[in-house]
């Protein structure tokens, strides 16, 4: 890992080699956004997963081989990350253009970007250069990759081993302003929480009527879906102004209005959406430079799922 490798990453590294990188990268999440709304949460989340995982070097998209089981198919990621044919499709567009030039991280990272952008929220420079890791560690996902069932101070404590801080917990929190989470990740808040055989009390009594009608008391209800906030299809801040008035999903959402420290953030970012935006980006450029490989580290793989 190289804290300061960003500083070899540049934000027109493919200006001559590939200039019509971020076209292709918008026009393929436009049409992929078009046809599966959900995409843009996919993609932003399949970006954290990569980075906050032996950072941003695309090993969450490599398949397993016999010589290593990979992130792909780790628990967390397992019937949950999607995405990947949509990287794929943009890969393959990618080599048409300029082959063998871009890399699948930097594809990830301006994919995340794009669908932030696509679902409403803001905009940000990225800066380019990563090169892609040559393996992946399923046992690395169940060390580093935060739980949402997990103590807020495990989460920041994962976050601040990769040079992030307690600001950008709350700030990428936010991006579950998007998407869905599967009923097994909350389920306990429901029936049984902290083996209580009660629901959590902090959770909002008509929230948790509507949470356990979507999310019935059975296994075949695991796999379900429910919405991570109340305008999830919108890049907003109603992710805050929920957590606010206890409807937050995960316990580790609602968790940041439980600790003081957080709690100022959370309440500062339900009262204004343009700090909030402004904020994420920032979050986000430093979430794109955790652990990067540059230079002649790494390779530029020619399909997204194998090394070269």
């Amino acid at each position: 890992m190289h804290p300061f490798a960003y500083s070899q990453l540049d934000y027109n590294f493919y200006d001559r080699s590939c200039p019509r990188l971020s076209m292709i990268v918008r026009y393929n999440l436009w049409a992929a956004i078009r046809n599966d709304t959900r995409m843009a949460a996919s993609l932003l989340r399949m970006h954290f997963h990569d980075c906050i995982v032996n950072g941003c070097d695309g090993s969450v998209l490599l398949d397993d081989t016999e010589d290593f089981k990979g992130e792909k198919n780790a628990l967390p990621n397992r019937k949950s990350l999607r995405g990947f044919e949509v990287i794929d499709n943009i890969k393959a567009d990618v080599e048409r253009f300029c082959p063998s030039t871009v890399s699948c991280a930097d594809i990830l990272t301006l994919a995340a970007r794009e669908a932030v952008g696509l679902a409403g929220g803001p905009f940000w420079p990225v800066p380019l250069g990563r090169r892609d890791g040559t393996t992946a560690s399923e046992k690395a996902v169940t060390e580093q990759l935060p739980s949402p069932i997990e103590p807020l101070e495990n989460i920041t404590a994962k976050f601040t081993s990769k040079g992030l801080d307690i600001k950008d917990v709350v700030v990428l929190s936010g991006g579950h302003t998007l998407g869905f989470a599967q009923c097994f990740t909350f389920k306990r808040r429901l029936f049984d929480f902290d083996g209580s055989g009660k629901p959590d009390p902090t959770l909002d009594s008509s929230a948790l009527a509507n949470l356990r009608s979507l999310c019935p008391k059975k296994d075949s209800s695991n796999s379900n879906l429910a919405p991570l906030d109340s305008t999830n299809l919108r890049f907003d801040n109603a992710y805050y102004t929920n957590l606010v008035s206890n409807t937050g999903l995960l316990e580790s959402d609602q968790a940041l209005v439980k600790d003081p420290n957080t709690a100022a953030m959370v309440n500062s970012y339900s009262a204004n959406p343009f700090l909030f935006s402004n904020d994420f980006a920032a979050s986000m450029v430093k979430l794109g430079n955790v652990g990067v490989l540059t230079g002649k580290d790494g390779q530029i793989r020619k399909k997204c799922g194998s090394v070269n």
